[in-house]
């Protein structure tokens, strides 16, 4: 059964067990300490407050000197929610394990949690974006979250930085699980802002947890995230994070937050919804209420979530689950780590990026009727906008929050939620032939596949299923297109984006309208309900 949870609050008011420790760290990514705006709930009107919301998890990031972290560990125990705690503010502020920068819980903190038997996860705050920007929070040095695989002067493979960073991920999954045992064991958590890496994370044994509207195309995280978890069989949970680029007529806290429309908070909650995830929560819960003193009242993205786990939940039962997802289209590639920087493949500045790496971004673009740009995977990259950056010139950081929010004149250049794609999972240059089902188009793409990849994609061509092959992938009896008596095709090309691709893959791709998703017999239909696609539709369609 899917649970539901928030994130707890970073500007609104302080922690309610931590006190002043809440602002005397920096609680946000910002680079700044932000004053909590709101008095100081009790713990019991706050946990009263998350039941009203119907909230089965409570995502807690710990801080780093471990302030109330007992007091809450009985409080949360007490009303019944579970817990998932957080590294983020160890993260931003340190102290971090040596070489890198990450702060990973300390054991007694985990065991005491999994003692009160509330522990159901631990999460690792965007470890893809720490790992490629590794200087995005610690300021002494290059320490990439997982630690370099080398950081020598001279170029290493891709192939060879990406199994390093697995290492490294499967000793602290491996870890953490000696220290709880069987009986206690919970996943950690790879929670990514940019659909790279979840192969990798999945891969060192970590459940996943694709960030939704933020920053990342809808479409393209999903997809890659589902692949993942279905590759390799781990959790998939799913955060609606309400930072993100853009200004509105809503109540704002701070630029950037929140950075989304509650009509496309709507549409999220209903779009993750829909992939079947394990958990499903929000970042964070003080975009969705003000505390008064007295009690909390809930802003127009508190009512939105609380319809949507009270009414609408219950209303639209689904009986499958993430691990059921099947694919029309299969996108196989070897993650370089690259979302359109061009640059640190998996944090090593002494390596390129390989410029085959950038077919994948051409794949996406022929797979979305080109809706999905061809030079990046994210907002981070030419051709958008950040409508936040202008909202935090024009106006005075104590003038917040803004209850009525913020138009500006100038439309955003913000991607919607909306691009169309048909039912499609993304598999890494590792995937087995029994993963990869029987699509009816394969597109290989990237720097690197191993040869039985390529082998079982081979198969399926000769089965009948439409190969696209990135040049220079192919291995040297391959690299001629061929046909096949069952109606398979494998084609090697240079320009994924050529009239040659586009004649194979165009039949195959479903409409530029609808977004699609497969689950066993049922098929997920997104319609954009809006002329700019920030809404969206859902059909549910069975066979």
């Amino acid at each position: 059964m899917m649970k539901f949870g928030l994130q707890g609050t970073v500007i609104g008011w302080q922690d309610p067990w931590a006190g002043d420790a809440s602002d005397r760290v920096m609680r946000t990514g910002t680079g700044s300490i932000y004053p909590s705006q709101d008095p100081t709930p009790t713990p019991e009107a706050f946990l009263d407050y998350l039941k009203q919301l119907r909230t089965d998890i409570y995502v807690h990031h710990v801080f780093p000197g471990l302030e109330g972290q007992a007091e809450l560990l009985a409080d949360v125990r007490k009303h019944g929610i579970e817990l998932c705690l957080g590294n983020e503010y160890g993260n931003i502020n340190g102290p971090w394990v040596s070489g890198t920068n990450r702060y990973d819980l300390p054991d007694e903190a985990i065991l005491a949690a999994a003692d009160q038997g509330v522990l159901c996860g631990l999460l690792y705050d965007e470890p893809e974006h720490l790992q490629i920007n590794a200087a995005q929070y610690r300021k002494d040095g290059w320490h990439p979250h997982w630690g370099a695989a080398s950081e020598s002067a001279a170029a290493v493979p891709t192939d060879q930085l990406e199994t390093g960073m697995v290492r490294a991920v499967s000793d602290r999954v491996r870890h953490v699980d000696t220290l709880l045992g069987e009986q206690r064991r919970v996943p950690l958590v790879a929670e990514h802002v940019f659909p790279v890496m979840f192969h990798a994370h999945a891969r060192g044994g970590m459940a996943l947890c694709p960030k939704i509207m933020k920053e990342s195309f809808q479409p393209l995280q999903l997809a890659t995230a589902l692949g993942a978890a279905r590759q390799y069989g781990v959790p998939l949970w799913i955060c609606a994070d309400l930072w993100g680029p853009d200004v509105g007529a809503w109540p704002i806290r701070t630029p950037g937050f929140p950075g989304h429309s509650p009509a496309e908070f709507a549409s999220a909650l209903r779009m993750g919804y829909y992939m079947g995830p394990t958990h499903l929560f929000t970042e964070n819960i003080d975009a969705l209420a003000r505390f008064d003193g007295e009690r909390f009242r809930s802003t127009v993205f508190g009512d939105i979530w609380e319809a949507f786990v009270r009414e609408y939940v219950p209303a639209h039962p689904i009986d499958w689950t993430h691990a059921d997802a099947v694919a029309d289209i299969v996108l196989i590639h070897g993650d370089d780590s690259n979302y359109g920087q061009q640059e640190r493949p998996f944090g090593h500045r002494a390596t390129p990026m390989p410029q085959t790496s950038q077919s994948v971004f051409a794949a996406w673009h022929l797979l979305s009727h080109g809706s999905i740009p061809a030079h990046g995977s994210c907002l981070h990259i030419p051709g958008y906008s950040f409508p936040r950056h202008e909202l935090k010139r024009q106006v005075p950081g104590d003038r917040f929050p803004l209850m009525e929010g913020m138009t500006l004149a100038e439309p955003p250049a913000v991607h919607p939620l909306f691009q169309p794609l048909r039912s499609t999972l993304v598999l890494d240059g590792y995937a087995r032939e029994e993963q990869l089902g029987a699509p009816q188009l394969i597109v290989v793409a990237g720097s690197f596949v191993s040869p039985d990849t390529l082998r079982a994609v081979r198969k399926r061509a000769e089965a009948g299923a439409r190969v696209l092959i990135a040049e220079g992938l192919a291995p040297e009896p391959w690299q001629t297109a061929a046909r096949f008596d069952g109606g398979g095709v494998w084609l090697p090309t240079a320009d994924l984006l050529g009239d040659a691709a586009r004649e194979l893959a165009e039949p195959l791709i479903g409409s530029a309208d609808c977004w699609t998703q497969r689950f066993r017999d049922r098929e997920v239909r997104i319609y954009p309900q809006d002329s700019d696609g920030y809404e969206l539709a859902f059909e549910i369609v069975r066979g």
